[in-house]
């Protein structure tokens, strides 16, 4: 072999990885090899804490209709007076009395020929936030015999939500992980660390509204009830606002060892 036929030869080894006189060099390293994907359970947990209300918001409609639309407008904000004075009466702060909607409405009795002028309806709508539920009835009596002509909702709320609604997401929680290690059992495996959890729900409802019959809560289904405790069963009264049912749902993957 000449020199030149020589170097040409080293030269196509070198690009070649490969050795004269020697066999091929086989690869220093392996492919790595792809993770496998963890075996999970995946499981939703449900939660209600019930509690009693400590406030309720009032919402109240006042009409009041006239030819003229100054003696409309008059006698609606003189019924308006007297609903903030019967609050102020039951000790209610100016801060949670508040006039809400106003509205002035010229009708006809042909309302698209506008023939026969039946007179101006004037309406405003107040909401009253009362902190004491057992004086609810004495002045929802009080604020109708002032001239309160529509009841468009009352409310009962929790000024503690905030609180109650993490309760429910704990109580949530806690019943996933129950559920797992129950399911997890029956198939005699073993359940580990949580791989991802994400929230479904989170609310609250009460059952009075402004329509007859309000039940939709009804339907909604759990696997943990608490009851807050120290709140009263009932009001003196008639009066029994019942409870407040605040929901969580959240789903959990856990990942399944075997045991």
């Amino acid at each position: 072999m000449s020199i030149r036929t020589r170097c040409l030869a080293i030269a196509l080894a070198t690009l070649l990885g490969v050795t004269l006189g020697t066999a091929p060099v086989a690869a220093r390293t392996a492919p790595p090899q792809g993770r496998s994907e963890p075996r999970l359970i995946t499981v939703t947990g449900e939660a209600q804490v019930n509690v009693v209300p400590d406030e309720v918001i009032l919402t109240l409609g006042i009409e009041t209709s006239d030819r003229q639309l100054r003696l409309a407008k008059n006698a609606n904000d003189e019924i308006v007076k007297a609903l903030f004075a019967a609050a102020e009466k039951h000790g209610i702060a100016a801060k949670n009395v508040q006039t809400d909607h106003i509205n002035i409405e010229p009708r006809y009795r042909d309302s698209y020929l506008q023939r026969d002028f039946v007179g101006f309806f004037v309406r405003k709508t107040v909401v009253i936030t009362l902190k004491d539920l057992a004086a609810f009835e004495s002045l929802l009596s009080d604020l109708l015999d002032e001239g309160a002509s529509h009841v468009h909702g009352i409310q009962f709320r929790t000024t503690e939500l905030r609180r109650h609604k993490d309760a429910a997401r704990a109580l949530a929680i806690g019943a996933a992980r129950e559920k797992a290690l129950a399911m997890a059992k029956e198939l005699g495996q073993a359940v580990g660390q949580p791989h991802s959890i994400r929230e479904e729900q989170s609310g609250w409802w009460s059952g009075y509204s402004a329509w007859w019959g309000s039940s939709w809560g009804a339907s909604m289904t759990q696997n943990v009830m608490q009851n807050a405790a120290g709140a009263p069963a009932l009001l003196e009264g008639a009066l029994a606002p019942g409870q407040i049912s605040i929901i969580a749902k959240v789903t959990v993957s856990f990942e399944l060892k075997t045991q």
